[in-house]
C-alpha cells in the first residue's frame, strides 16, 4: 500500500517541475518578474495552458490528501489487501491521466470523467476498510 502513496507523491513532483518549465518562461514572456506573482491572481495574464499546468499542480493538494490519510491508515490498520492495493493504484493512475488531461488538451468533460473514476476509486477503498473495520 505504501507503494502508490510514493507514487503518487513522486507524480506530484513531476508536476511541479512541469509547472516551472513552462511557468518561468511565459511569465518572463509577458514581462512579469518573479515578485509579480506575490499574489495568484497575477498568474491569471498567463496563457490558459501555462495556468492549466499550475492548477493540475494545486489539484494534487486537494483531493489526494484524503488518498494519502485513507491509504496510510489502510496500511496501518493492516486492510492492505489485493483489492484494496488495487484500489489505490487505480487511483493514483487516474489522478496521473487526470493531470495529463489537464495539462495537455484539457477537456473538462474526458477531465471531470477521469476525476470521477478516481474519486469512485477513493469512495470504494473507503468502504471496504469500513465494511472491514465494522463488519
Amino acid at each position: 500500500m505504501l507503494e502508490p502513496i510514493f507514487a503518487l507523491v513522486a507524480w506530484s513532483l513531476v508536476a511541479w517541475v512541469w509547472m516551472y518549465i513552462v511557468r518561468m518562461p511565459a511569465m518572463n514572456k509577458a514581462g512579469m518578474a518573479p515578485d509579480d506573482a506575490r499574489h495568484v491572481v497575477a498568474l491569471d495574464k498567463l496563457p490558459s495552458k501555462v495556468r492549466a499546468v499550475g492548477d493540475n499542480y494545486n489539484h494534487l493538494h486537494e483531493q489526494p490528501t484524503v488518498f494519502y490519510a485513507l491509504a496510510l491508515a489502510t496500511h496501518l490498520a493492516g486492510l492492505a489487501d489485493g483489492l484494496a492495493i488495487a484500489l489505490a493504484w487505480a487511483y493514483v493512475a487516474l489522478r496521473v491521466l487526470h493531470s495529463i488531461v489537464q495539462n495537455t488538451f484539457n477537456r473538462v468533460l474526458v477531465r471531470f470523467a477521469v476525476f470521477a473514476l478516481s474519486t469512485l476509486a477513493l469512495m470504494a477503498l473507503t468502504l471496504k476498510n469500513l465494511l472491514a473495520l465494522y463488519a
